[in-house]
């Protein structure tokens, strides 16, 4: 049977549930600016009642009610929604961080018009050409080497700015690095302390918001998801490999690549295997110091490289006012000193590998002539080596443009004498040398007999660099040159001997009796010629071409970077604004909650109040 004082525990519980329910709607207001927070709801259920079937109670229909109950305090979460905005937010982060750096990158190739590269070097090939006007002018030779001077430095300006910028990302990605493996440790950290919370039944609302903000914020950072395999377990992966599990987070580290560049890879701390992120800020930053602005840098490397190169290919060859001839216009710093580019490539004190960046053969070929015989030749490429078969109806044009057209990383084009030219270009791949010839091989015999590059053909006459004194498998009289050092662009200048005696600066060539005549400007005049003429820098085939390409490449990579970022950020805005409706603090909703619960708490007051009169009567009035 029910108890006389039952009304009492009855109104108490409804205090305590109304009590319970305006102190959650307390917190939240408290934390409506809160980053991360959930709107957390009182879950109420009805008290168990006093009698139940299988007890004995009266002969009545219904149950006596013992009033309210809070079941637990729970937070307003849409799961699915979660995992849908973690897995989205990298690619916000990614094109946010690609639209920044493309910013700086922007700045750097809109220089003023007259300051410019392009300027700079429209002005020298104008001395040229005032210099095979009147190649016995000493002020025409002041002219070239003054705006030669100005040329190289504003190269290596762009050098030294383009590094900076490879080093900020470089800083960036170590920052990075540890706010990565800060955010695991603490997000491992939550999950040991949630794991305890519910071991005691409790349900740890507070701590659940923290670790969502956590893997939010990581989200950003890396391009993660997240898995909750049960109660006890909260995963989180990188690119399918686990890099919170439970409470143990498993760390990245930074690694040195050995590398001209000084920079440092990003590895697993535990295995030291590269470590690959598809997005997120630190994705963003390793493709951008690692590919854009690498081939930036490597663009700029080879148009400075072939351009000097192809000056210095006729200056060398002509003569002086001084009659001083042999001299290069543009010096670099060698990258190795031994004369067939033998170098120590792995660092053990012997000589392993030959640095050759150019080849030149010793036959003068027409390019529209018929070749006449069939072959293959294999020539070091991006993914190791290929296979550029010919054909005896082809021409040596089509030849050279099959070369060129291929993914190979030697180009090929005739020079003023006809004679065929492989180059080597900058490499994919980080662990190959950029500027030198790794493999050239021919099954035939353009490049044997017909070019004379080769000495022999088939695989026993192969060029291949990872031998000292390769070059003894080039043809007898070919001519080769040792590669420059590591960015070119960085070193490039006018040679001092040319700068301290302009007279050196040559406009013609010795004719057959050895004289040199005053009024020749023959190798002026080509010179000049060389800024329109097809000189294959990379993929480009004038120094035009390479240019217009640098600009608009930048141009249309920083415009997709914005247009990309525009549409994520969109994207991301309905996701957030879809959870900050569902788990969003409303402040009039949340005082109305408090209203209505006051009421209740006023109710149930009264309803106390009422019981206790009612008691008093019983206790002090009955019997009297």
């Amino acid at each position: 049977m029910g108890s006389t004082f039952s009304g009492i525990e009855l109104g108490k519980r409804s205090i305590m549930a109304n009590t319970d329910a305006i102190q959650t709607a307390g917190h939240n207001i408290s934390n409506a600016s809160t980053e991360g927070y959930s709107r957390q709801r009182v879950q109420i259920k009805e008290f168990d009642p006093l009698y139940k079937p299988d007890l004995s109670r009266p002969e009545r229909p219904g149950m006596i009610g013992q009033g309210v109950d809070v079941q637990s305090v729970t937070r307003v979460r849409d799961e699915l929604l979660d995992q849908r905005i973690v897995a989205q937010a990298n690619q916000e982060s990614y094109w946010q961080t690609r639209s920044d750096y493309y910013m700086m990158l922007e700045q750097i190739y809109n220089e003023p018009a007259d300051i410019s590269i392009r300027t700079n070097m429209d002005k020298f090939w104008e001395g040229w050409q005032e210099l095979s006007v009147n190649p016995e002018s000493q002020a025409a030779r002041q002219a070239v080497v003054t705006r030669g001077k100005t040329l190289t430095e504003s190269i290596n300006q762009r050098w030294e700015s383009l590094e900076g910028i490879g080093n900020l990302l470089n800083g960036d990605i170590e920052a990075t690095v540890k706010q990565v493996n800060d955010l695991t440790r603490q997000i491992a950290n939550l999950n040991g302390e949630i794991v305890r919370s519910r071991a005691m039944g409790d349900n740890p609302n507070d701590l659940l918001d923290r670790r969502d903000l956590l893997v939010d914020k990581l989200s950003e950072l890396v391009n993660v998801t997240t898995d909750q395999r049960d109660s006890d377990e909260f995963m989180v992966h990188v690119d399918g490999k686990v890099i919170v599990q439970g409470n143990i987070a498993r760390k990245i580290d930074l690694a040195p690549r050995f590398d001209d560049t000084g920079y440092s890879k990003v590895v697993w701390a535990d295995t030291q295997e590269d470590a690959y992120f598809s997005g997120g800020k630190l994705g963003a930053l390793i493709e951008l110091r690692d590919v854009d602005v690498r081939q930036e840098i490597q663009s700029l490397n080879t148009m400075a490289m072939n351009f000097s190169d192809l000056v210095n290919d006729v200056h060398k060859n002509a003569v002086g006012a001084n009659k001083v001839t042999g001299l290069d216009f543009f010096v670099q710093h060698p990258f190795v000193e031994n004369a067939n580019g033998n170098f120590d490539r792995n660092g053990d004190g012997e000589l392993d590998t030959s640095y050759i960046f150019r080849f030149t053969g010793t036959n003068q070929l027409n390019n529209e002539q018929q070749i006449g015989f069939d072959g293959v030749m294999r020539l070091s490429s991006t993914d190791g080596i290929v296979e550029i078969p010919y054909y005896h109806t082809d021409t040596v044009e089509t030849v050279i443009n099959r070369i060129n057209d291929s993914n190979s990383e030697v180009k090929a084009y005739l020079d003023r004498n006809n004679h065929l030219v492989l180059k080597g270009t900058t490499a994919q791949d980080a662990d190959n040398p950029d500027f030198v010839i790794r493999h050239v091989e021919d099954s035939g015999y353009f490049l044997n007999g017909y070019s004379g590059i080769l000495a022999a053909n088939g695989e026993e006459g192969a060029y291949d660099f990872a031998q000292v004194d390769a070059v003894n498998a080039l043809a007898d009289n070919s001519q080769f040159s040792v590669s420059p050092v590591t960015n070119p662009a960085a070193y490039i200048r006018v040679n001092e001997v040319i700068e301290n005696d302009v007279m050196n600066v040559a406009a013609g060539y010795i004719d057959h009796s050895g004289n040199a005549n005053t009024g020749d400007g023959r190798a002026a005049v080509e010179i000049a010629s060389i800024r329109n003429s097809s000189v294959m820098i990379g993929t480009m085939r004038t120094l035009d071409d390479y240019f217009a390409d640098s600009v608009t490449n930048v141009a249309l990579k920083g415009e997709q970077a914005q247009n990309n970022l525009l549409s994520q950020a969109s994207i991301m805005e309905d996701l957030r604004s879809m959870r900050d409706s569902i788990s969003g603090v409303n402040i009039d909703e949340e005082l109305a909650e408090i209203m209505k619960f006051q009421h209740g708490y006023n109710a149930a007051a009264k309803f106390v109040n009422v019981w206790d009169s009612l008691l008093d009567t019983i206790i002090n009035r009955l019997g009297v």
